[in-house]
């Protein structure tokens, strides 16, 4: 990464954040900002800006904002309300996301003809994350009921880890049958299991050891002030940097550490609800570089290989392959038909995808098929950062005046149960 980039990054983030309040009332994202910008700034048919797709930096910095994320993300869940409120969130989880990643694959297979399972696979997977940073309109809209946002929210913040190890699975066999790999058909089933199961352990270890040693510190006063948050980000980053070292699955064990730190952290530390402010904010800082980068160099990527059938691909993925998955997942629950297709719509395809993009160019090189593949996860993210950018407003407050109508007296019971979960 260039002198120049950096100096552009950082008046980019400079100015995005003096205004981002002003830009969110006109429905503008940092991802979409971040988006155009790489676009307009750094494409390399016009750009000033030089951004190269295979650049080892480019990789290291998405991969370290996922695993920063996928930390944050699950030490923040609250593990004792989620058991009070489990239903929904394990319904789209347990039902929901096995299902958009199953019609995901098969959609790609049938649309695409000259995918393998695997590759197929892949975008099914790569697809099945939502970001809830391009929704934050309404998971953040404490006018809407709690349960929807909480479900949503939660969603997000777990599924991106779960679908990470069939991700590296599905790229391990199309690398094989992609002929891009000399691994023997057992290492190639083999090796990502061995990934998964040290990211597991490695995780779990950091995990319970930062909260131990946070807990220590803060029990004996040995820690200075603000030496908590810095400890918090140091377990985020040794989770996964310790893992990679040991040719283990990094994503998988900042997600696990993050989930055990947040567990097992001590409830009698005074700032305890604020300890991963600062993986959270390095995160979301280092996600608008990603959204960059996404904008410079995959975005026209998608535009060189684009067709109607991957247009299609991606119309798919953002409704149908979304919405019947997660009305299949709730049916039963007390929520009304409005409500179910209100959360199908907002799982917004975000940052994860983008990750598994780069990783995917980078295990599986180039060629017609894999930047096809690649063309449909990136326009699929592209149309989702217009679409539900754009869209989290209005639709949050027609959601509102809907749940407030008395003309809807059939659904008030538990529209006020909803708002008060």
């Amino acid at each position: 990464m260039s002198d120049l980039t950096l100096a552009v990054l950082a008046v980019l983030v400079l100015g995005w954040s003096v205004v981002s309040e002003r830009l969110a009332k006109w429905n503008v994202t940092g991802p979409l900002f971040f988006t155009a910008a790489g676009f307009l700034l750094a494409n390399d048919q016009w750009g000033l800006v030089p951004v190269e797709v295979d650049a080892p930096s480019v990789h290291a910095l998405a991969e370290i904002t996922l695993a920063l994320l996928l930390f944050s993300d699950a030490a923040r869940v609250n593990l004792s309300v989620l058991r009070r409120n489990l239903l929904v969130p394990s319904r789209l989880l347990g039902i929901g996301l096995p299902l958009t990643v199953i019609l995901g694959s098969v959609t790609a297979a049938l649309i695409f003809h000259d995918f393998t399972w695997a590759l197929a696979g892949f975008v099914g997977a790569a697809l099945a994350p939502t970001d809830a940073a391009l929704s934050s309109q309404v998971i953040n809209d404490a006018s809407l009921p709690l349960s929807v946002r909480r479900a949503l929210n939660v969603e997000s913040g777990l599924n991106d880890g779960i679908v990470t190890p069939i991700v590296v699975f599905c790229l391990a066999v199309a690398a094989g049958q992609l002929g891009v790999s000399g691994d023997e058909h057992a290492e190639v089933v083999i090796r990502p299991l061995f990934e998964l199961g040290l990211g597991i352990v490695v995780g779990t270890a950091i995990g319970f050891a930062a909260a131990g040693l946070i807990g220590l510190g803060s029990r004996f006063g040995w820690t200075q002030p603000g030496g908590r948050r810095l400890a918090a980000l140091a377990a985020a980053v040794a989770s996964f940097t310790v893992t990679i070292t040991l040719d283990g699955n990094g994503f998988i064990a900042a997600f696990v550490a993050g989930i055990t730190f947040g567990s097992a952290l001590p409830r009698s530390i005074p700032d305890r609800d604020t300890l991963t402010e600062l993986p959270e904010l390095g995160g979301e800082l280092l996600a608008l570089v990603v959204w960059f980068f996404f904008g410079a160099v995959l975005v026209p990527l998608a535009f060189e290989h684009f067709s109607l059938t991957v247009l299609l691909y991606a119309f798919l993925s953002l409704t149908v392959l979304r919405i019947l998955p997660v009305a299949l997942a709730l049916i039963s629950t007390p929520d009304d038909r409005a409500t179910v297709l209100f959360m199908g719509w907002f799982g917004p395809r975000g940052l994860a995808s983008v990750v598994f993009a780069l990783i995917a160019i980078e295990q599986l090189g180039t060629s017609d098929v894999v930047d096809t593949a690649i063309a449909a996860v990136t326009l699929t993210v592209l149309l989702s950062v217009v679409a539900h950018g754009i869209s989290a407003g209005p639709l949050g407050r027609r959601f509102e005046r809907r749940e407030q109508d008395p003309a809807n007296a059939e659904d008030a019971p538990r529209a006020r149960k909803r708002a008060h979960d």
